[in-house]
């Protein structure tokens, strides 16, 4: 592979390039730098949801990307600098940055980029990667400025992801507000997950109830989670604990691993305690971090409020799922709490672009007419930013409420999961609704084909 002088590619792209200029002068040579031969990348890939500008994968033995043009690794939208008249501006947050990610999240999820993993945005100026999870397109860097100063770190740290890709999706099921079924959530959607042969790890964080473990009839092992807060001579791996369940011929079979909660936890309430945690509300995601590579899930059950613990939960998540009730209307407002003021304050924290937020969703859900109505009433009241617009409703937080709908199209659709007496007394019996009802276990599936599984 040649070397590329940077400060010359850079200084050959005008101030007015347009897509074109930015593609031949820089996106092929960055192809390069990133270690695809010219054989393994391709213009104006077909993705099946419009052309993507660039598609790249490594070639195996005979197999040739530029020939078959199938199954892409990374799929590359690209911007000039300029269009027209008009200056793109690609910083996060923009206009065109906002339009730039709905494109490339289209196509990655396109029927021809099921095996893609990564998405890239950049327009000289800009750059960007994406990772992809099942149907879920994160952010897995910021938006990066590019400079003479900082192209090789760039560049360095793309190469990094691009040759070791996390395999865990981690989900931190959070709401700011109680008793909307967090914890039913993650145990129920773990197991359904396990039936969909994925491997799982939970999480208990709580440092008051431990429902989690309760529920499931663990108990505190010997290193115990809030030991390796402290101790950095500790092995994470100690704490794990499997779930069991008898099959049918009487034998133990593993369905998923857990870190349950334990007893030492509380004492980070105070802040003398918490103090003590080096790097603080970021060190679960450094012990957590371990277990990325060997699991496809990890799901961690955040307790209520923003304390220490439900921040350090969010801070080493992927993505926040956010259990609300149609009848709860505090879980519906302290919702929009936590995509319009926690998460900005973990993402400066993080600098990497995440975590995510997705949709709401109703649980626990037994409506009547009436009900929906008020609902959908406190959750326009919770959109509106400014009576009398001809579009008042706020599209910072409309995708979060009503992902379905448009400027010109108001969807007040929202994803529910419905109450059935056996997914609440599940508890009691130590085995999650889904091993135990079969309509508990469509109704989960249903939620997780929704937000993370391909039907």
């Amino acid at each position: 592979m040649t070397t590329i002088n940077w400060n010359e590619v850079l200084d050959s792209i005008s101030e007015n390039a347009e897509e074109p200029e930015v593609e031949d002068r820089f996106v092929k040579r960055l192809l390069n730098a990133l270690g695809f031969t010219s054989d393994e990348w391709v213009q104006q890939f077909k993705t099946g949801k419009g052309p993507a500008d660039f598609a790249a994968r490594k070639n195996h033995d005979d197999d040739k990307f530029s020939v078959a043009k199938i199954n892409p690794d990374l799929i590359i939208e690209v911007k000039g600098r300029v269009s027209g008249n008009a200056i793109i501006n690609l910083a996060e947050g923009t206009p065109a940055y906002k339009k730039a990610k709905e494109q490339i999240t289209g196509y990655l999820l396109a029927p021809k980029c099921q095996t893609s993993q990564w998405g890239m945005l950049t327009n000289s100026t800009d750059i960007q990667l994406f990772r992809k999870h099942g149907k879920i397109v994160l952010p897995a860097t910021d938006c990066m400025r590019i400079t003479k100063d900082n192209i090789i770190e760039i560049i360095t740290r793309l190469k990094n992801l691009l040759k070791n890709p996390p395999k865990a999706l981690t989900i931190c099921i959070y709401n700011d507000k109680g008793g909307v079924g967090k914890t039913t959530t993650t145990i129920n959607l773990a197991a359904i997950l396990r039936l969909q042969q994925k491997k799982v790890l939970v999480v208990d964080f709580d440092p008051q109830q431990g429902d989690l473990t309760d529920s499931l009839g663990l108990q505190e092992g010997k290193v115990k989670l809030s030991d390796c807060l402290v101790d950095q001579a500790l092995n994470v791996k100690e704490t794990l604990q499997a779930f069991n369940l008898k099959n049918k011929a009487g034998q133990l079979v593993k369905m998923f691993d857990v870190i349950p909660s334990d007893s030492g936890l509380s004492k980070f309430m105070r802040y003398e305690y918490e103090a003590q945690i080096e790097k603080g509300s970021a060190r679960l995601r450094d012990l957590l971090d371990i277990f990325v590579p060997k699991y496809d899930y990890i799901l961690i059950d955040a307790p209520t409020n923003w304390t220490f613990f439900s921040k350090s939960c969010v801070i080493a998540s992927d993505v926040i799922l956010m259990p609300t009730e149609h009848n709860n209307f505090s879980s519906l407002k302290n919702a929009a709490k936590v995509i319009k003021v926690f998460l900005p304050e973990v993402k400066k924290l993080r600098q990497d672009g995440g975590p995510i937020a997705l949709p709401i969703f109703f649980n626990r859900y037994k409506a009547t007419e009436a009900s929906i109505k008020r609902a959908n009433a406190e959750i326009k009241a919770i959109l509106t930013v400014k009576k009398g617009d001809t579009y008042p409703l706020d599209p910072n937080l409309l995708p979060y409420y009503w992902p379905k709908s448009t400027k010109t199209v108001i969807d007040t659709t929202i994803f529910t999961v419905p109450e059935y007496e056996v997914v609440s007394s599940a508890a009691f019996s130590r085995k999650p609704a889904v091993f135990q009802n079969k309509k508990a276990a469509e109704d989960y599936l249903k939620l997780a084909r929704k937000y993370f599984l391909y039907e």
